[in-house]
């Protein structure tokens, strides 16, 4: 048994690769091969949001805080609210974040696959994010 202490995993950025705006990203749990899991807690500003991305084994979302958009290829943009829980095959190809006006958080949980649990694509557009 392995206890992580709230506080313990220091806040990081979002990288500017692969997200638009101001994003903090709390690290969960991460634990060792061969568990292929990981989750974090990710908070977005207004206006902030990942770029387009997939996930080999899928990806789950559940919102914690505030109110967001999440959009797969193809579909609409679909707003997403505290206690929501959004599921992404593996696969899809989206994008979730806050809104322009306000600030969202969820807690984000995906698996590794070759070492890896996601595929970063292009920036999601002005455009695109305001559709």
């Amino acid at each position: 048994m392995k206890i992580t202490r709230s506080g313990a995993q220091p806040s990081g950025r979002g990288p500017a690769d692969w997200f638009t705006g101001t994003v903090r990203i709390d690290p969960l749990f991460s634990p060792p091969e061969p568990a292929r899991v990981a989750g974090a807690l990710v908070t977005f500003e207004p206006g902030a949001r990942t770029a387009w991305h997939t996930h080999p084994l899928g990806q789950t979302l559940i919102v914690t805080a505030g109110l967001g958009w999440a959009q797969r290829e193809g579909g609409p943009v679909e707003e997403i609210r505290p206690g929501d829980v959004v599921w992404f095959q593996p696969g899809e190809k989206h994008w979730h974040g806050a809104t322009r006006t306000t600030a969202m958080s969820h807690i984000a949980i995906q698996e590794k696959l070759n070492g890896s649990p996601v595929d970063w694509l292009e920036p999601v557009s002005d455009a695109e994010y305001g559709a």
